[in-house]
């Protein structure tokens, strides 16, 4: 049986000891595995669609929703008539981004939807063929997003395909250097090596969230055969994840105590 199964089996097992809020917690994050798991499995077109269709609609509530905070700015902005004195392309292509960056729900929704969307597609594509998520691929996504927004949110101006690459490569810029700050303040710790059993386990059930508890009462991978209920209680730790984590060590053939 996969980890992933087991992760979902052990949280259905538990999940009548716990409140109404926690049962339904751990019966979402049993769907998302079982989510997960079953697109990994599909062929990458369909994947890739998935992926970006649900990512844009992410993205289409929050934009919707900043949207409504950035309306009145959008209304209050005058739109430059063409036979207006000074009045030249390279003005209307500000105005486009002022609107683009300011607009209503509407707006909003259809441009962050765009961005996540492309994105998140360009990931999945990347990582299926690649077979890891690193910079580059970062940098790819980033740029098809910018490049998109661009062609979608009007802000062509008279030079377009020079402002939507000048566009694709700014966001790719951004997300390599947001990519690279992640990475140099995500590095494990020194003390992180004794804790590569816990880790792996606590992920397998998804409960990776914990892992701080962990580290902040000292259970290295040298104390996994010995935790107790009030061990784990003593770390901050509630009810449910307790028990799934108890109830793996049982069952795991290298964890279980002798």
């Amino acid at each position: 049986m996969g980890g992933g199964n087991q992760g979902v089996m052990m949280m259905t097992i538990t999940s009548q000891n716990l409140n109404p809020f926690s049962q339904l917690q751990l019966q979402i994050k049993g769907l998302e595995i079982k989510f997960k798991e079953w697109l990994a499995k599909q062929s990458l077109p369909l994947e890739a669609a998935i992926v970006t269709v649900t990512s844009a609609a992410q993205g289409a509530a929050i934009g919707g929703l900043m949207g409504t905070f950035t309306s009145d700015i959008s209304s209050s902005i005058p739109t430059p008539p063409p036979n207006a004195p000074g009045f030249n392309p390279q003005a209307m292509a500000s105005f486009k981004q002022a609107q683009a960056l300011s607009g209503g729900p509407l707006i909003q929704a259809r441009n962050f939807a765009v961005m996540t969307g492309v994105n998140a597609g360009i990931t999945c594509v990347m990582r299926r063929i690649r077979g890891k998520e690193d910079v580059q691929s970062s940098m790819v996504a980033a740029f098809g997003s910018g490049a998109m927004f661009s062609l979608v949110s009007g802000m062509g101006g008279p030079n377009p395909v020079t402002n939507v690459i000048s566009s694709g490569l700014f966001f790719a810029l951004l997300q390599g250097g947001l990519f690279k700050m992640g990475q140099k303040f995500s590095q494990p710790a020194t003390e992180d090596v004794h804790y590569a059993k816990t880790r792996n386990m606590l992920a397998t059930l998804g409960l990776q969230n914990y892992e701080k508890n962990f580290k902040r009462g000292l259970l290295a991978d040298n104390t996994l055969t010995l935790l107790t209920d009030s061990a784990l209680r003593d770390v901050k730790i509630p009810p449910g994840p307790r028990l799934i984590i108890l109830d793996h060590i049982q069952r795991d053939p290298e964890l279980k105590r002798r």
